[in-house]
């Protein structure tokens, strides 16, 4: 799973590449044999055979150097071979061979966002390539992608709203506005944009999702009947029908039509489970494998590590409180939110890779303790650090990172890791349902989520047996009903001051990336405790699982 900054995000959004001639024209007219053999390098790329995509770039690029078409291809065969440093350079000479194309220059942008590089220069970047735009809605929508991307959101709502008033209501990027002004704490106009989406594009079933998460829906302003028209009528991608029966249940939630709710919802994850090609016990099976190696000697194992403060890590499963239990340590103000980085895994993973490199037989997990863990620490921190604006403290909340903790201790002895703890039952439910597209694919059937969460349940109780004292448990039922003991505790571990604003609402202008944005800008209340017991019956596979597994489910 990639670190992206939503769930929301997936489809919509095109790549324009103007400055390439479009598809049509170039069926249009016989292809050059230059042209042929870039065509095939791409379907080399597509087949997986990523070598002779290289090879093909490589050369190509030596015997044809000032052409934009040929280092383009080059740059994207050394990113599909994971190696950065190789792309950058083909994009840089293929800005100067198209002599300063701005598409390219968002499109170099987007690579060093990849590399770990988020603000630098963004928005000067942004600025000079607005200054080329023309008149152009694309590269202006482009602009607003880069910003969303590195989380400025009131710059990505600016570039989208200059988009909109060259492209009119394409549903693409009236969705993506949608989005940054969700997050940006402006759900009132994120509705009337997500209306028009839905207007101009009826299949687009995931803005009916968006829609139904942006309030709660009330008996006099709700969406089910026409869902349900839309429903009726069909829709041409299976992935469309399970995002528009997500909205449905999360709308008849909303009005206390619980039955109703539990089965739109059940059809709507079978509907997107059948999408996908997944195996839980691979993910099962590589999480174990991250506990045997980290065991207890070599958590014992000297290690110097980067020697730096000012890293808040908030861990968990997903729809656990994480958002919550963020939004009260940004409400310090000191504390930064960095949004949710995938920083640790891609730096855990590229330095696996590197030791296999050297010692090819042994498993991923393994060959990561080969790891430099102070540069390693330096390089994450570095990073963070500018996706949180150069802010001291800064709050990382992927919650994947429950995963690597032991690397966190490793490679960032002076960071602060935080434990959301749910009711099992609610946890499950809570991420059973939540559409959350192209991540966490385990959540789409009762027993997948039943055999991820008892494998997580079993590494951070690894992770307390191997680094006893190094993290903090908070349970979101005593932070919903206890806030402000429950907040002084994560204060005292973070090492914070105090501060009563922690209990007020935020304000409109924090920027809360997450499927709980809408949730999170609320008082704090506790009418989702239990809220899963509602469906006991129909949880009951669930329950009988966990029960198996020595998870207590309390009644």
């Amino acid at each position: 799973m990639k670190g992206a900054l939503s769930p929301f995000r997936y489809t919509l959004a095109p790549n324009p590449s103007e400055w390439l001639m479009s598809r049509t024209e170039s069926r249009a007219r016989a292809r050059s044999p230059l042209e042929q053999e870039v065509a095939r390098g791409y379907h080399l790329l597509v087949q997986g055979r990523i070598d002779e995509a290289v090879e093909l770039g490589d050369r190509l690029a030596a015997t044809h150097a000032d052409n934009a078409h040929v280092l383009v291809f080059a740059a994207d065969a050394g990113l599909a071979n994971d190696d950065p440093p190789a792309a950058l350079e083909m994009l840089d000479r293929a800005i100067t061979a198209s002599q300063g194309n701005p598409f390219l220059k968002i499109k170099r942008a987007r690579l060093l966002v990849q590399k770990m590089r988020r603000r630098a220069g963004v928005r000067a970047l942004a600025a000079e390539v607005a200054a080329q735009a023309d008149g152009n809605g694309h590269l202006y929508w482009q602009l607003g992608d880069l910003c969303y991307k590195t989380n400025l959101q009131a710059d990505a709502i600016r570039y989208f709203e200059k988009a909109h008033a060259l492209v009119g209501d394409h549903p693409g990027l009236l969705y993506d506005m949608a989005v940054a002004r969700f997050f940006s704490g402006d759900p009132e106009r994120a509705e009337l944009d997500l209306d028009r989406t839905i207007s101009v594009a009826p299949q687009a079933a995931q803005a009916l999702y968006l829609r139904a998460t942006l309030r709660r829906q009330t008996q006099e302003r709700n969406h089910v009947e026409d869902i349900e028209r839309r429903l009726r009528e069909g829709f041409r991608r299976a992935d469309d029908e399970a995002s528009a029966l997500y909205a449905l249940s999360k709308e008849l939630g909303d009005l206390d039509r619980h039955e109703e709710s539990f089965a739109a919802l059940a059809a709507g994850a079978a509907k997107k489970r059948a999408t996908l090609r997944y195996d839980v016990a691979d993910e099962c099976a590589a999480m174990q494998a991250i506990c045997d190696a980290y065991d207890a000697e070599a958590m014992a194992a000297p290690c110097a590590g980067h020697d730096e403060e000012g890293a808040i890590f908030i861990v968990g499963m997903p729809r656990s409180g994480t958002t919550l239990a963020e939004r009260l340590l940004v409400q310090s103000g000191v504390v930064t939110s960095a949004g949710e980085l995938s920083d640790i895994a891609n730096l855990v993973r590229m330095a696996a890779q590197q030791a296999l490199e050297d010692e090819p037989a042994l498993v991923p997990a393994a060959a990561s303790l080969k790891a430099d863990f102070a540069a390693l620490g330096r390089e994450y921190m570095r990073g963070a650090r500018e996706g949180a604006g150069g802010s001291p403290v800064f709050i990382d909340k992927m919650t994947l990172n429950f995963l690597y903790c032991g690397m966190i201790r490793k490679a960032l002895p002076k960071a602060k890791i935080i434990h959301l703890v749910r009711d099992p039952l609610d946890s499950c439910y809570a991420v059973f349902k939540t559409l959350l597209f192209n991540a966490y694919h385990y959540s789409y059937d009762l027993d997948d989520l039943a055999r991820y969460y008892i494998t997580y349940h079993q590494v951070m109780r690894h992770w307390h047996e191997v680094m006893p004292g190094q993290i903090l448990d908070v349970r979101y039922e005593d932070l919903v009903t206890d806030t402000e003991n429950q907040s002084r505790r994560m204060y005292d571990w973070c090492g914070l001051d105090w501060n009563p604003a922690a209990l007020e609402i935020p304000e409109g202008k924090t920027v809360f990336a997450s499927a709980s944005a809408a949730q999170v800008r609320e008082p704090v209340h506790n009418r989702s405790i239990h809220s899963s017991r509602r469906y006991r019956e129909q949880l009951a596979p669930l329950v009988a699982r966990l029960s198996a597994a020595g998870i207590p489910v309390p009644g």
